[in-house]
């Protein structure tokens, strides 16, 4: 099969798994839900046809097992994840899983083992769309979850341990806290993703090679004040806790705005008890703050920490402030990124390298082995969102260059 036909089966792939959602007319697919079983029993279904040993772990990860020419032989980790965003395009996570996929598929078209082997999985849980907590199906893979997450409730008041139960993982915490590996069984872990911005579009190149990911924290925070009748209580006696939030906002905005390389995102704002003609009471903000300096990215969230609490101060409120994720700046293997830039070499295209403002699971993955990324352009570089879409011809450069890696890692 040509990298062309190759390409054109992982675009089909990707319009297939696009039709489990949990919406009929948009694409939402959380974790541990019905619309994410499909999704992982579809993909379990081409690893199996692709020569590898499939199993689901304790809390819904797929891992397909491509083995070595020899037992006992180190893994090279390939993958990326299924779930998305509210709402979402069919490519963030999906396309690297489907590279990953289809690159073992022409192994097994050619009766081809490795010095190692090569297992392909698809996380349950990147996004963090149902607990607001990211990295789920990673932590969980890399023996680095947190007990405590499996008494968050979503929504609809489920806890993620009951979640887990319903979807037919095991929610006992050992299961989820210990490793499937020592860091010495393993060559790496490495992700093919969408770039999710302009740069390869603006350069009109395909691919370009992850140098580390942006360090980032995530916080909740609410302001409580008092609801009061619109009508009758004067402003000066007011303490309205959406003007609070809407000054928060504001001062978070141009923080990020006056900082190089600072990214700063309130992205949910829930309104308690919320009618037309009663002053806000209670209001809950999410705030994302991300930079390749985990320095800087600390220094803004003590300084936005004091514009809160100046604002809960001069408007009489009370302040709730929690970080509830942090991940720090993360690296990628020197020896990694060499070989990627010499297989993007090979393919006849220029090398760039970048670094990404977004998190991905190798951010987790890093944690147990060295990790490496390859970014593929995306129109407008649009992410999250319907409009989000690739080139075949781009895909087609992105699984000829994870080929050259994975050979050239073979001869070394």
């Amino acid at each position: 099969m040509s990298f062309h036909d190759s390409a054109h089966l992982v675009m089909e792939r990707c319009d297939i798994l696009a039709r489990y959602s949990e919406e009929a007319n948009c694409l939402t697919r959380r974790f541990a839900t019905q619309a994410m079983h499909s999704a992982n029993d579809m993909f379990a279904t081409w690893l199996s046809a692709a020569g590898m040993n499939v199993h689901y772990d304790a809390i819904g990860n797929v891992i397909g097992r491509y083995e070595a020419l020899q037992p006992g032989a180190k893994t090279l980790l390939l993958g990326s994840h299924l779930d998305t965003v509210q709402n979402a395009g069919r490519y963030d996570g999906i396309l690297g899983v489907m590279v990953a996929l289809v690159c073992v598929e022409r192994l097994h078209a050619r009766g081809e083992r490795l010095p190692f082997a090569i297992e392909v999985m698809a996380f349950a849980d990147e996004e963090g769309l149902r607990y607001h907590s990211a990295y789920i199906g990673s932590s969980a893979m890399t023996g680095t979850f947190d007990p405590a997450l499996l008494h968050l409730t979503d929504i609809n008041g489920v806890t993620m341990a009951d979640a887990i139960q319903a979807y037919g993982g095991n929610p006992d915490p050992k299961q989820l806290s210990t490793s499937r590996w020592q860091s010495t069984d393993l060559l790496g872990y490495c992700e093919v993703h969408i770039e999710q911005g302009p740069v390869l579009e603006a350069r009109n190149l395909p691919v370009a090679v992850v140098s580390g990911i942006a360090g980032q924290a995530r916080i909740k925070l609410s302001f409580t004040g008092e609801l009061g009748h619109a009508g009758t209580v004067p402003m000066l006696l007011r303490k309205d806790a959406l003007c609070a939030a809407a000054e928060f906002v504001i001062a978070v905005e141009a923080l990020a705005r006056s900082q190089p390389g600072l990214v700063a995102t309130v992205g949910q704002i829930d309104v308690q008890r919320a009618a037309s003609n009663v002053i806000p009471g209670h209001v809950a903000l999410s705030l994302d703050i991300r930079h390749q300096n985990d320095a800087i990215r600390e220094q803004a969230q003590q300084i936005l920490y004091e514009q809160a609490r100046r604002i809960q101060d001069q408007r009489q409120l009370v302040l709730d402030w929690q970080l509830t994720q942090e991940n720090h700046t993360v690296s990628c293997n020197p020896r990694l990124i060499h070989t990627f830039e010499q297989a993007i070499e090979a393919t006849g295209n220029p090398v760039l390298t970048l670094s990404s403002g977004a998190g991905h699971d190798a951010v987790v993955m890093s944690k147990l082995t060295d990790v490496a990324m390859l970014f593929v352009r995306c129109a407008g570089g649009i992410s999250h969102n319907p409009a989000e879409a690739v080139l075949e011809e781009d895909v087609s450069v992105a699984i000829a260059v994870l080929e050259h890696f994975i050979t050239d890692l073979a001869r070394k």
